[in-house]
């Protein structure tokens, strides 16, 4: 009789223990999310309301922050889109040779490493593309079990009758417009569509067994500035004025500054000289009306993951792929290594765990491919060079307090206040230097590289430099 009883008290427990844990691992607050929605958006600068820019119309990425950390010093480790999201997207840093321009794949400068995608594919992960994520659709093509980009002239959205309707105003004047506010639905440009694609994906992901990776790779506020005319209609052009830093200090050296050759190949911009006044007024229009475009597309996106009850198992991450100069310098465009071009915005939605703190911890790029292995639970290959940020979400200290960027010949040191520059030629020799302490010189308009004060610093930081931009640099 105590043998039955003892057997059937087994049974029991047994039973009990299981139930507990498929409780807990399918009804705690406190489990590990699965799934992951990453947003990426071309050419955002931190420019806004959750940054302190509160004339920028964003209502959803303003409430996405405010269940998100917000990091207020990101930067990426290289200011072009193309080298900037093979970087991001594989954990490794530029070097010399490696990830240089917008036309960098990953599956090509580094073939060995194994990408965030195809890494979390190999662990059970539908994957999936939407827009641009990599430059090259097609880069890395195994990582993805599906890639979708919308149809159509990826640049301008200029029928012959809004040309018309528009009294031939900005559009197509020579080439391609450098903006447009066409009067169309917001599905007549790309994110619009790349909203509706990722809204069906989350659809059909809800009542999949599989966890996912959404890759959603929104193209505004990139050139051209296009949007639908009601976004432009949310800014007074009266309101808008040029950046404080509208100058080009002499001490600052020549190799800091470039013609802005993307913005030049517009049909209704002057290839040399002065941006005139109106003209930057009108550009910067266009850029605020683009935010608020995208911002109006993600918000859909992101009402849809709530909708669907999946938000909280759902880690959201959103980054811009590099900032962006909006007349800061005189410059217009990326490609320079002005905190305006390296700085960029990352917030991070991880359910049970943030809920709208900001950190001003120095993240580089790179550190967000760890973070996620780790947040999911899996193991960082060993040629990620990035350090994970989970400390950060934790509420504990984060001990990296630096980052280096790149863009041709001038590499960066970012630590604590200073922005250190050097223009280096192939054998490491600097030929060309600046220093910013953004403590005194937040806006970069006095370069204290050359005075005999900042002299022994210079030297310190050089050295410094060579230590952080990577064993293979010259590789």
């Amino acid at each position: 009789m105590n043998k039955i009883f003892l057997y059937l008290l087994s049974l029991v427990l047994v039973f009990t223990s299981c139930k507990d844990k498929n409780e807990t691992s399918e009804n705690s607050p406190s489990k590990t999310p699965k799934n992951i929605l990453f947003i990426a958006v071309d050419d955002l600068r931190p420019e806004l309301n959750f940054y302190g820019a509160n004339h920028i119309k964003s209502p959803n990425l303003d409430q996405l922050s405010q269940e998100s950390l917000v990091f207020n010093r990101a930067y990426c480790n290289i200011p072009v889109c193309g080298a900037s999201r093979a970087s991001l997207l594989t954990g490794t840093r530029p070097t010399r040779h490696r990830f240089i321009d917008y036309n960098t794949r990953a599956d090509t400068d580094v073939p060995h490493a194994i990408s965030l995608p195809k890494l979390l594919k190999q662990n059970g992960y539908t994957t999936i593309s939407n827009g641009k994520i990599f430059h090259h659709n097609d880069d890395d093509s195994l990582a993805w079990d599906k890639r979708w980009f919308p149809k159509g002239n990826i640049r301008n959205y200029q029928l012959e009758k809004n040309i018309i309707e528009n009294g031939n105003a900005n559009l197509a004047m020579g080439g391609a417009s450098a903006f447009e506010k066409a009067d169309v639905d917001d599905t007549a440009y790309f994110d619009g569509q790349i909203a509706q694609k990722g809204i069906a994906d989350l659809r059909k992901l809800k009542n999949k067994n599989k966890p996912f990776f959404l890759a959603m790779g929104f193209m505004k506020p990139h050139l051209p500035f296009n949007a639908p005319k009601r976004y432009w209609d949310l800014y007074n052009r009266n309101e808008i004025e040029l950046p404080e830093s509208y100058m080009q200090p002499e001490s600052t050296p020549a190799e800091a500054f470039n013609n802005f050759g993307e913005l030049r190949n517009y049909g209704n911009i002057p290839r040399k000289g002065k941006i005139p006044d109106s003209l930057a007024k009108e550009l910067i229009h266009g850029y605020y009306a683009c935010v608020s475009y995208v911002d109006a597309q993600i918000g859909l996106v992101l009402d849809e993951l709530k909708r669907l009850e999946l938000d909280d198992d759902t880690i959201v991450i959103l980054w811009g792929d590099h900032g962006w100069n909006l007349g800061d310098h005189k410059l217009w465009c990326k490609h320079v290594t002005f905190e305006t071009a390296l700085r960029a915005p990352l917030i991070i939605k991880v359910p049970g765990k943030t809920r709208g703190e900001s950190t001003n911890a120095i993240i580089e790029f790179i550190d967000i491919y760890p973070t996620l292995t780790e947040l999911v639970g899996l193991e960082t290959p060993a040629t990620v060079e990035g350090t994970s940020f989970v400390p950060i979400i934790n509420g504990k200290a984060f001990q990296k307090d630096w980052a280096v960027s790149k863009f041709k010949d001038a590499v960066t040191l970012i630590k604590g206040d200073l922005f250190y520059t050097e223009w280096t030629d192939d054998q490491g020799v600097a030929y060309a230097r600046m220093l910013f302490d953004h403590k005194i010189d937040p806006l970069e308009l006095d370069n204290l590289a050359e005075k005999p004060e900042y002299k022994e610093l210079v030297k310190s930081l050089a050295v410094e430099l060579r230590e952080k931009w990577g064993n293979d640099f010259f590789k």
